[in-house]
């Protein structure tokens, strides 16, 4: 069974940092487009950023660019996010999708086939 596990959330001040972890089971990742998605509460699921795997091309959404980064390991076939300068309104749960969307921007929902449960992220002093 194709699955996606989501690791690294947790409660971090502003201003902090955390990395998060996207790893897949049942499958590899290699050609696929890898997206972080969050849902903060009384807004819509919003795409962050996306990389596709084998070229490493990214994408970021304004929220989050030049504090945000995605990479991947092409050795255990994981996608990271590491989160810097973060602030309460990235608070939420974040989901990684992976998928072969014809284009990296805007990040549409229904690109993705496979999805993570999603972890939450609490900026918070």
């Amino acid at each position: 069974q194709m699955q996606l596990v989501e690791s690294g959330g947790g409660l971090v001040q502003p201003g902090g940092s955390l990395r998060l972890s996207c790893v897949a089971s049942g499958f590899t990742l290699d050609g696929y487009t890898v997206g972080w998605f969050r849902q903060v509460p009384g807004k819509e699921q919003e795409g962050i950023s996306c990389i596709r795997t084998i070229l490493g091309t990214t994408y970021y959404a304004e929220s989050v660019k030049s504090r945000f980064n995605i990479s991947r390991d092409t050795a255990d076939y994981t996608v990271y996010l590491q989160m810097d300068s973060l602030k309460p309104d990235d608070t939420g749960v974040y989901f990684c999708a992976a998928g072969f969307p014809m284009y990296m921007s805007p990040m549409r929902k229904h690109d993705y086939d496979v999805w993570g449960q999603g972890i939450q992220v609490t900026v918070s002093s």
